[in-house]
């Protein structure tokens, strides 16, 4: 496994994530929505480099996820579901100019990522990464 990869990977995750509560928290939802998604995908990511899986297109980390990760009973399926969903509503808010979200459907993106980022971290540290290396100065701003 390299170690700097995989916490390349978090430290976007876990910046991202606070990016999309600040953009939500201001009134820009759909671009939560989107920063929401990344938070997932980066999360999602580094926790395949712990199995030295890497893929670089979207569609790829979800297929990985599900066959290295999901699959063999590592990570439970429920979270493929919101890695797809949370995808399907990124291209909608990014590219659909007849959609927009509402400050409460980015609320509670932000709130499924988050749960996404803590499950990965929890899966991070069942494998050899402490609460130190996790800990970024965005935790806590």
């Amino acid at each position: 496994m390299n170690r700097d990869v995989v916490m390349g990977e978090w430290k976007i995750a876990v910046r991202t994530l606070q990016a999309a509560k600040l953009l939500s928290r201001n009134g820009y939802p759909d671009d939560a929505m989107s920063r929401a998604y990344y938070a997932t995908l980066h999360a999602a990511r580094a926790a395949l480099a712990v199995r030295e899986v890497t893929t670089h297109s979207h569609s790829g980390v979800h297929r990985m996820f599900g066959l290295h990760l999901i699959r063999p009973g590592v990570i439970e399926p429920e979270w493929a579901g919101h890695l797809g969903e949370s995808l399907d509503e990124r291209l909608a808010a990014d590219y659909d100019i007849g959609t927009s979200f509402s400050s409460e459907q980015s609320r509670e993106e932000c709130e499924r990522a988050e749960a996404f980022v803590a499950r990965i971290r929890r899966y991070l540290l069942s494998n050899g990464f402490t609460e130190d290396e996790l800990a970024t100065r965005t935790d806590h701003g």
